[in-house]
């Protein structure tokens, strides 16, 4: 049973570097000379993004440095030793910030109304600051993939606008270039990579303690599809990567004014009165959906 567990693990350690390091090559993440600050919160996915980064760092073909940054909020019963052991003994730069946001949220929303928006704008403010005091080129978030299908649908049932969560973009300040390395990657091998690891998780008592969240629900959601129809979220994913703006309704984004007759024969006009039909993704372990 154990050779099988360890071929397992090392099937899981070879798809995550493997889903990484097309994301960095895909979207230019990283390049010659960068200084990425990895932003490590205490949790899973930022852990298994500081661990793969490392790896793939020993191993590319360019130089660029890695520094793990946390951001201390001063939550109550908050562990502070457990990242800076962590860390020392992993051997990599790292710089804990100490900023009492905790106080700051806890004061200004109600109690049961969502904390998320005015920690997370807390949050961003500093971790900018602290991004220009260590003269970092990158900043590197531990979302996934999960995370930007969940902000599509949120996008979608509750903004109105298909839009996710971006690979790689410039800061809302203008002045940092924000990277999602784990853009690939599913939340459940991140998980397991997390257990096999055994990385001290630190439970957040903010954010992480409420419940009833929108995104939550959204996750739920997310999660039961995976279980009823296998492969829909992986469909689901590719779909961010196969826009057609022609067959939206933006015209910011397609021209359908000037529209023309052209008399050359096009297989992705209007077919008129046919009904779509949806060939399946190429993806070898896709069941056939039923919806």
């Amino acid at each position: 049973m154990k050779p099988r567990i360890e071929l397992e693990t090392h099937k899981l350690e070879k798809r995550l570097c493997r889903q990484v390091g097309q994301a960095i090559i895909d979207f230019n993440m990283i390049e010659e000379g960068d200084r990425v600050m990895v932003c490590v919160s205490g949790g899973k996915d930022s852990y298994g993004l500081l661990d793969i980064l490392l790896k793939l760092q020993a191993r590319a073909p360019i130089r660029f440095e890695l520094i793990a940054v946390n951001l201390d909020q001063k939550q109550p019963g908050f562990p502070a030793h457990i990242l800076p052991d962590y860390l020392k003994n992993l051997g990599v730069e790292f710089h804990i910030e100490t900023q009492d946001t905790y106080s700051v949220v806890k004061k200004v929303i109600a109690e049961g109304k969502t904390m998320c928006s005015l920690c997370s704008r807390l949050r961003r403010g500093i971790l900018y600051r602290v991004a220009d005091e260590l003269k970092v080129t990158k900043i590197a978030l531990g979302h996934h993939r999960d995370d930007m299908l969940q902000t599509f649908f949120l996008n979608m049932f509750f903004g109105g606008k298909l839009k996710a969560m971006p690979p790689k973009l410039v800061s809302d300040d203008g002045g940092h270039v924000v990277i999602r390395p784990l853009a690939n990657v599913a939340e459940k091998d991140l998980a397991r990579w997390a257990l096999h690891r055994e990385f001290p998780i630190i439970p957040c008592s903010l954010c992480g303690s409420q419940e009833n969240l929108q995104r939550q629900q959204i996750g739920n959601m997310l999660r039961e599809w995976e279980i009823k129809y296998p492969g829909r979220i992986k469909s689901m994913f590719t779909a961010l990567h196969n826009v057609v703006p022609s067959h939206l309704m933006d015209a910011a984004q397609h021209n359908f004014r000037d529209i023309r007759i052209t008399g050359v024969p096009d297989a992705d006009g209007d077919k008129v009165f046919d009904d779509e039909e949806f060939a399946l993704p190429s993806i070898p372990e896709l069941q056939v959906l039923t919806v």
